[in-house]
């Protein structure tokens, strides 16, 4: 009876084939729930006909781009109905006023190719980029490498169009420099991993094309010196676009996955990724002070101005995320942050995991923000290295918060930070947040299930039969 009705009002934006329905029953995370319909809406009022229709029959409601998302925000766990913007994927870009005007499903590297092309740039860069869609980093609030120096999406939008979970057409903010009127419900949108609305269009802020560009590797004896490094250029005021950080952990399986040192004499070692942008003047003026640093705290580095052999040195990065699973055939990857204070406690506490529970702990990161992606890797068919991984989860995300940290950086909390929401915030914060969630969605409907209730997604079985086009290859 509810298929038949979402059918009369919406056609064959309906779809309830096995296969879609499949797709869209999880995202990057894999636990999968059956939704009973597929919705690709082709137009506004078909949104708002799905909107109201659901509110009327007390349907679940779950919006989607790409399912990029890494924490089951994106996942139906409730069934009902998927909404799914991911073929809304016009862009504009004014050149003029350094503004890019997207609909929901435009994909972020899209978005940023197109600004590129007039000369104009869109910084926030998540390691999904090539896949993942605007409507989603909205959602999440989604960072990214470039973090430290341009900051995440929320910097970057000035305006969202879309709909209320009543099915109410509304635009938060405007396609303006400034905008002061009334209650900024568009910052509250976005992180709100559409349970407060449906945004179907943005106004995104675009900057000037950096012009020059410098990529330096440099290899350090352990965490501790890389960190003292880090911590020594930022009491410099370098600010890089890029400084990603790599544990020897990390460093050790990619250069087994590689079959090759990084740094052929020095091959167990932590590493530092640094790229500065901007002016050529400002570049090499930073450069020296980089150099001269390094020349004095790092085993060795390797330097380049030119995009292509830049390249071969982000082969380190890029490749410890698939390498890791030569630990394990399963991770929990946390995306946690911490102050630059805590930077050196928070790897000894990866150590002491790794002893802890026997596990190993492999840890990356944003280095410039604090934001660290630490590992638990695990055979998810060995129940004791499970009970292992969930109780280091546990301990790593109480001393997160302890350190003056915060459980999720980028990622959101969706299903799989649920459990840690009360470490994060009061009583009363969550209160409060909960009835901004009553207020704007009075029947529950939209992206039920996430965030205010725990679910211990590690303990779910997990499909790893689907492949999504943003996976590495183990």
């Amino acid at each position: 009876m509810l298929l038949s009705r979402l059918r009369r009002k919406l056609g064959d934006a309906v779809s309830t084939a096995p296969d879609d329905l499949a797709r869209v029953s999880l995202d990057s995370a894999r636990v999968p729930f059956r939704p009973d319909a597929l919705v690709r809406p082709k137009s506004d009022e078909q949104v708002q006909q799905l909107l109201l229709l659901a509110n009327k029959l007390g349907v679940p409601v779950t919006p989607r781009g790409a399912g990029s998302a890494t924490t089951g925000a994106a996942s139906p766990i409730h069934g009902g109905w998927v909404l799914d913007l991911s073929d809304w994927r016009k862009i504009r870009i004014d050149a003029t006023s350094g503004m890019a005007h997207v609909e929901a499903g435009a994909v972020t590297k899209a978005i940023n190719d197109a600004a590129e092309a007039k000369g104009w740039f869109y910084p926030p860069d998540p390691s999904s980029l090539k896949h993942c869609t605007i409507g989603g980093n909205i959602a999440t609030n989604a960072g990214g490498l470039r973090g430290a120096k341009y900051g995440v999406t929320r910097d970057y939008v000035l305006a969202l169009e879309g709909f209320l979970p009543t099915g109410e057409p509304v635009r938060w903010g405007a396609p303006l420099k400034k905008f002061a009127s009334g209650f900024n419900l568009r910052d509250l949108w976005v992180g709100a991993e559409g349970m407060l609305g449906v945004t179907t269009r943005a106004t995104l802020k675009l900057i000037p094309k950096p012009q020059s560009r410098w990529t330096c590797l440099a290899a350090f004896t352990n965490e501790t010196q890389a960190l003292r490094a880090v911590k020594q250029l930022l009491g410099l005021r370098v600010v890089p676009s890029i400084l990603e950080f790599l544990d020897r952990q990390s460093v050790d399986c990619a250069q087994r996955r590689r079959g090759a040192s990084f740094f052929p004499k020095t091959p167990a070692c932590s590493l530092l990724l640094l790229e500065l942008d901007g002016h050529p003047a400002a570049v090499r003026e930073t450069r020296q002070v980089v150099q001269s640093l390094f020349k004095e705290r790092a085993l060795v580095t390797k330097q380049t101005a030119d995009p292509e052999q830049a390249e071969t040195l982000w082969e380190a990065r890029r490749t410890c995320s698939q390498a890791m699973f030569q630990m394990g055939d399963t991770k929990l990857n946390e995306d946690v942050v911490v102050p630059v204070q805590g930077y050196q406690a928070l790897l000894r506490y990866t150590l002491e995991l790794r002893k802890l529970t026997g596990l190993a702990t492999p840890t990356f990161g944003h280095v410039a923000d604090g934001n660290f992606h630490v590992h638990l890797m695990y055979d998810h068919g060995d129940p004791a290295q499970c009970a292992q991984a969930e109780r280091g989860l546990e301990l790593l995300m109480e001393k997160v918060v302890a350190l003056g940290g915060a459980i999720t950086g980028e990622h959101g909390i969706g299903l799989a930070k649920s459990p840690f929401l009360s470490l994060q915030h009061t009583e009363a914060e969550i209160a409060a947040m909960k009835r901004i969630k009553d207020a704007l969605d009075p029947n529950g409907i939209l992206n039920p299930g996430k965030m205010f209730e725990p679910f211990r997604m590690w303990r779910a079985e997990r499909d790893y039969n689907w492949t999504f086009p943003w996976d590495h290859h183990r």
